[in-house]
């Protein structure tokens, strides 16, 4: 497994994706956007419209047809997902349910849990700024779905990745839950550096934790703005269809 590059992501445009092309049958994906560093972009859209697939060009599990995807200024576009900066964190929070919470932060480290003292720290750490300080002997079974996407995030934490990638890992919490977790992001994020991108459905996901918003249609970035002018402008009737702000 090769190692993670060690890419320096400090100022400047961290994340690109330069007319990166995905051809499927009957449908062909174009995305072209800068992600600044230490910012959080939210995508939208309807359902299908490509915002996970864009994730998964990000992290390297989908190649592209064509364009280029760079970090820092360089070229990451053939470089395995392993590789990549980058991490990820899903709807599914793909605990392990005969682990403790300890030991599934520790995954995100080394996969056969071969942890130093100071492995052990940064889990201690990450729970901690998840707000599961003192849990890490249960299993999941013992603790909420918002406390599992926690532990979802302190695992995100530990491998200290400096892109953070979510894919509606809230979309099953309920509103005010969903807006404790997204807070929750927005300070890790500016603690820690992450550039993010954040799927969701909801457009007041975006409105609370994102700076910018692009809306995505039909395998396009159809608009990219400030998140409230974005919402607001009315200039877009794809985006003005979807708020459902028409009629």
């Amino acid at each position: 497994c090769s190692a993670v590059s060690n890419v320096s992501l400090g100022g400047g445009h961290v994340l690109e994706l330069d007319q990166v092309t995905l051809a499927y049958p009957g449908l062909t994906l174009v995305f072209d956007i800068t992600v600044e560093a230490g910012e959080c972009l939210a995508l939208v859209g309807p359902s299908g419209a490509g915002k996970s697939t864009l994730l998964s060009l990000v992290a390297g599990f989908e190649q592209p047809t064509s364009g280029r995807i760079r970090l820092a200024g360089q070229d990451v576009t053939d470089w395995p997902p392993a590789r990549r900066p980058v991490t990820t964190v899903f709807q599914e929070h793909n605990l392990f349910a005969h682990l403790d919470i300890t030991a599934n932060t520790g995954l995100g480290i080394d996969p056969g849990l071969k942890l130093d003292r100071d492995d052990h720290a940064r889990v201690a750490r990450a729970l901690d700024q998840v707000g599961l300080g003192g849990l890490g002997a249960r299993l999941p079974a013992e603790l909420s779905g918002g406390q599992r996407q926690r532990v979802a995030l302190a695992r995100a934490l530990v491998r200290r990745r400096p892109i953070l990638l979510l894919d509606e890992p809230f979309a099953a919490l309920g509103p005010a839950l969903r807006r404790e977790m997204l807070d929750l992001v927005d300070a890790l994020r500016r603690a820690e550096m992450l550039t993010t991108i954040l799927v969701s459905h909801h457009p007041e996901d975006a409105l609370r934790a994102a700076e910018r918003t692009a809306f995505v249609s039909q395998g396009r970035i159809v608009a990219t703005d400030r998140t409230e002018r974005l919402f607001s402008s009315g200039s877009h009737p794809e985006l003005s269809d979807y708020l459902g702000h028409t009629g």
